[in-house]
């Protein structure tokens, strides 16, 4: 895990580098961690015939979901130590919102390393469009054998690792993945039933192991600034890459062929077409 210290400093670096020509004088504040408290989370199911909209929102710390909530939409806990930390839940018709209680800081937030904000969270079977946005923090998802008609992932300075051990039952319609500088691996891919894949990142290093059960052609596009990117592919998976940019290294090994700015791996049955953009880095083509 990213020290806490160093995660809330790069988020809050990254946030001046985009206000080019903005000169910024803000004061230090301190944030005071207490006791720590642990809150029970439960958010019955949905009674819908429509896909429910949920909607999780997370600060800084550490954030894991699972699938497993039996009787639930969403049940788990949250552990922290800032009073300001303390989860909010928000149901409105088919829409739940679950979000970090309200922390105003004015000027560059101060964490002590002691903070703890950690959620542990299981998902139910009912069928949802599933939104997650993050700042820096380290977030753990398997998101196997869950029924997500779509996924949205945002986040800025961030360690995470996104699994699809199962396939999703239904289909999705767009799997999006939006990262500033971070630490991403999307395992399982295949599994996430996805039509589109979107994934669009700053500087970092990235894996897109696209393993699983393909059960239709999938349509992907990777934009990228100055990074490290691997793309995995089974052999005997139809597959083909095409990129763009200022890729200072491109290796493949394995079943890959190369014709022109073109890779392909030979297979039958659906196809992964995937389109790089980059800034500058190191692309990487493997088989497994």
């Amino acid at each position: 895990m990213f020290p806490k210290t160093l995660i809330v400093a790069i988020a809050f670096l990254a946030l001046v580098s985009m206000a080019c020509g903005i000169t910024i004088d803000l004061p230090v504040k301190d944030v005071n961690v207490g006791s720590t408290q642990t809150d029970e989370i439960f958010v019955p199911p949905i009674e819908t015939s429509e896909s429910v909209d949920v909607s999780i929102a997370f600060g800084a710390g550490e954030l894991t979901i699972d699938p497993g909530a039996d009787q639930a939409l969403i049940e788990g806990t949250a552990v922290y130590n800032v009073k300001d930390f303390k989860p909010d839940i928000i149901v409105s018709g088919n829409e739940v919102r679950l979000e970090t209680g309200d922390l105003e800081i004015k000027g560059i937030p101060n964490f002590s390393d002691n903070y703890r904000n950690e959620w542990d969270l299981k998902l139910g079977d009912q069928p949802m469009d599933l939104t997650i946005g993050a700042g820096a923090y380290q977030g753990n998802y398997e998101f196997g054998g869950l029924a997500l008609n779509s996924l949205h992932i945002s986040d800025g300075a961030a360690q995470v690792g996104v699994s699809f051990s199962s396939p999703n039952p239904v289909e999705m319609d767009s799997l999006r993945y939006d990262t500033g500088f971070s630490n991403v691996e999307l395992r399982d891919l295949a599994n996430s039933n996805a039509e589109e894949v979107v994934f669009k990142s700053g500087a970092g290093d990235y894996t897109l192991d696209f393993s699983g059960e393909l059960q239709r052609d999938m349509d992907v596009t990777i934009d990228t600034g100055f990074s490290s990117v691997k793309i995995i592919v089974p052999s005997g998976v139809s597959a083909r890459v095409f990129f763009e940019g200022g890729f200072s290294n491109v290796d493949v090994r394995g079943d890959w062929e190369k014709s022109g700015g073109e890779y392909t791996n030979p297979g039958e049955g659906p196809e992964i077409s995937i389109n790089v953009n980059a800034g500058a880095g190191n692309l990487e083509l493997r088989n497994r």
